[in-house]
């Protein structure tokens, strides 16, 4: 498809779907007449409504048009093969009729359904363009084509847009009353209006001791707190003195660390006398 085409599709197909609520995936009623068409010149009809639409679709057949498609023989096969991958819709007819009138019964007066039709049938087409908000879709030439807006679609555009700029009556006449409830808005009260607080320096906190409090029965300071702080100072003191006595204690006197040695050299005194008195005796 080109691109001018594929540009002009997508505008018409926003137009039924902001003016009169269309949506993805679109619902495409396919006719028996169509279904042959698309055998005859090998059309991958799925794939080409789709790119038609301009969005994601739903493919749809009756069975009045089923109907039709088995009442042409087995010549037709490919084509009653094809519709039957359509997903069935319901059109309530207890004996079958023609396609054209089935189709034209589903859609109504209103398409309140929001079908978008694709058939080869001119009749049909005919009809539907007196109905608004039908898109119809058609073959020419091996070519899908969606055609253009007609006159009633145009018309009810219109209206519908004029409804939505200039109210009715009686939505006026709700508009011009006033509400009860509503109260009038109270007026702010002017005055002098504070420092801006980013403005202002922050307070320093006090870090010194503040002066101890005073009884208000005796007229006496306090001193409790201070007392105990001296208790403490007093107590850490005692333990710093303590601590050099304490290591003195454990190391012995040098006196007491030679006494060792003093017994080795007695010993060996001993011993070196007796070895030599066994020897002066020898020589006597």
């Amino acid at each position: 498809m080109r691109q001018k085409r594929a540009k002009a599709y997508r505008k018409l197909m926003a137009l039924y779907s902001m003016s009169f609520g269309f949506r993805q995936p679109y619902q495409v009623l396919v006719d028996s007449e169509m279904c042959k068409a698309a055998t005859d010149s090998k059309i991958e009809l799925l794939k080409q409504l789709t790119s038609v639409l301009q969005g994601d679709v739903k493919p749809m057949i009756t069975q009045c048009c089923i109907h039709e498609l088995y009442l042409l023989g087995k010549t037709l096969q490919p084509a009653v093969d094809l519709a039957k991958t359509f997903e069935r819709r319901k059109c309530n007819h207890r004996e079958p009729i023609p396609g054209d009138e089935c189709l034209t019964s589903v859609v109504g007066e209103t398409n309140k359904h929001r079908y978008v039709i694709a058939t080869q049938s001119q009749p049909l087409r005919v009809k539907l363009r007196s109905i608004p908000a039908v898109p119809i879709v058609h073959v020419n030439r091996s070519v899908m084509v969606l055609e253009p807006p007609s006159d009633a679609t145009i018309r009810s555009k219109e209206y519908t847009e004029e409804q939505a700029l200039h109210p009715t009556g009686s939505e006026q006449q709700s508009l011009a009353r006033p509400s009860s409830s509503t109260e009038p808005p109270r007026k702010k009260k002017k005055g002098p209006k504070g420092p801006n607080p980013l403005s202002m320096k922050k307070k320093k906190v006090e870090t010194a001791s503040k002066p101890p409090a005073k009884d208000k029965g005796k007229g006496k300071e306090k001193e409790q707190p201070a007392k105990d702080a001296a208790v403490g100072e007093k107590r850490k003191r005692d333990d710093a003195d303590d601590q050099p006595s304490a290591r003195q204690e454990q190391q012995p006197p040098d006196s007491q660390q030679d006494e060792p040695r003093r017994k080795k050299k007695r010993k060996r005194k001993a011993a070196d006398s007796e070895t030599v008195a066994p020897a002066v005796l020898v020589a006597t």
